[in-house]
């Protein structure tokens, strides 16, 4: 870890920070000096202890250069302001900053964080701006930019990752996606705002640019433009879990989808395979499904906060009392968690899990899915047993 630690800043990765005058290499090891994007005020904070993950609970993201954990964090919750996770009533800021904090005892600055501009109208990436700057340290942040209806232009693109940038108090970023495809009248702008990631590359904004919920045409149209400027796809973030296993076939350098247990579309359609075959590492959001596959709702009778309670309905948790039944038998033989269980085998599937993480008990138990592997019969037996569950409906842009 020592090797890598010293390569992540010698190399590109660096830039992320904000740039110092002081050479990195002559400043104090417990002193990390952040410049926030908009201002040449300097700060001095004491430097978190980085963990040492081990090499088997660590990844290359696909052909790039980026070294991530084999387990990511959403912050898709954060600052939430729609009232779908509860934030406000259920938790606030000081949880999700917790929650950051568990990150960096688990992870350090090798964690790999999503948010996106449109997570709670721009507060996700202004909490994780807040955090990085009180604790000085800078984890690979991925982002996303929103294709809205006055967004027609390539040059909306870079903007929008100014923007990101901004909030989050940096000055480059790990990766940045395209949310969605362009749709309506922005469905004329789609490859112009593939070259608009192209600027973001070529302006230094982003160490890799990538999209998400892209079905396997739109996949080929981003990597064969992009590829003009030798540039590769990165990413396509969309829902892959053991409920949902259809998608189609595509090639790209990582791809992110929502993937579990309950969501498993990128399987029979191929997706998987294709991603194997080309190099491509697959990001799985909701891979825990939003809460169904931790059991606890099940078990207490109960359902989540707002609009994510309809979700849980009553058929839908007789449907899936076979898969539960089966987590809980290897729960009890393990002494891991149904959620810990589902995100191993997500990683066994050879996929990076990004589960939310709204505080730090949270944080907690996504830490207990490192360090142990599923046998080869445990991943079959629950393969087995979720292919035989009505498949959950995926993200509608994935089918458009």
């Amino acid at each position: 870890m020592k090797t890598m630690s010293m390569k992540r800043m010698n190399g590109p990765l660096s830039e992320r920070r904000c740039p110092s005058s002081v050479p990195l290499s002559t400043r104090p090891r417990n002193v990390v000096r952040r410049v926030a994007a908009d201002s040449p005020v300097e700060s001095e904070v004491p430097e978190i202890p980085k963990p040492v993950l081990s090499s088997g609970d660590m990844m290359q993201l696909g052909k790039s250069d980026l070294k991530v954990p084999v387990i990511g964090v959403g912050a898709w919750a954060w600052g939430d302001r729609s009232g779908y996770w509860g934030y406000g009533s259920q938790y606030g800021q000081d949880e999700s900053r917790n929650a950051y904090k568990a990150i960096l005892e688990v992870f350090g600055d090798s964690a790999f964080i999503d948010t996106a501009e449109v997570y709670g109208f721009g507060k996700s990436e202004e909490f994780l701006g807040e955090f990085m700057k009180e604790t000085g340290t800078s984890p690979l942040v991925a982002s996303k930019f929103a294709p809205q209806p006055w967004r027609l232009s390539a040059d909306s693109v870079p903007e929008a990752c100014r923007a990101s940038l901004k909030r989050l108090q940096l000055q480059k970023m790990a990766l940045y996606m395209q949310h969605w495809p362009g749709f309506a009248l922005n469905a004329f702008s789609n490859e112009a705002y593939l070259d608009g990631f192209v600027k973001v590359k070529e302006q230094g904004l982003a160490d890799a640019v990538g999209v998400s919920n892209f079905n396997a045409q739109r996949i080929k149209g981003a990597v064969k433009r992009l590829q003009l400027a030798d540039i590769p796809l990165a990413s396509n973030q969309v829902q892959y879990s053991l409920l949902y296993r259809r998608f189609s076939t595509l090639y790209c350098t990582a791809l992110q989808v929502q993937y579990s247990l309950l969501y498993r579309a990128p399987e029979s359609n191929g997706v998987l395979e294709a991603c194997k075959e080309y190099g491509v590492t697959l990001v799985a959001y909701s891979p825990l499904c939003q809460g169904l596959l931790t059991g606890k709702y099940v078990e207490k009778g109960e359902k989540p906060y707002g609009p994510r309670k309809f979700l849980f309905t009553d058929s839908r948790i007789r449907d899936i009392q076979p898969l539960l039944s089966a987590l809980t038998a290897i729960s009890q033989e393990r002494g891991k968690s149904l959620a810990q269980i589902s995100l191993n085998w997500c990683v066994c599937k050879g996929t990076l899990p990004i589960p939310g993480a709204k505080n730090e008990k949270q944080l907690k138990e996504i830490a207990g899915a490192l360090g142990w592997r599923l046998s080869d019969g445990e991943v079959t037996e629950l393969d087995k047993i979720s292919g035989k569950i009505p498949s959950a409906t995926g993200a509608p842009f994935e089918n458009w």
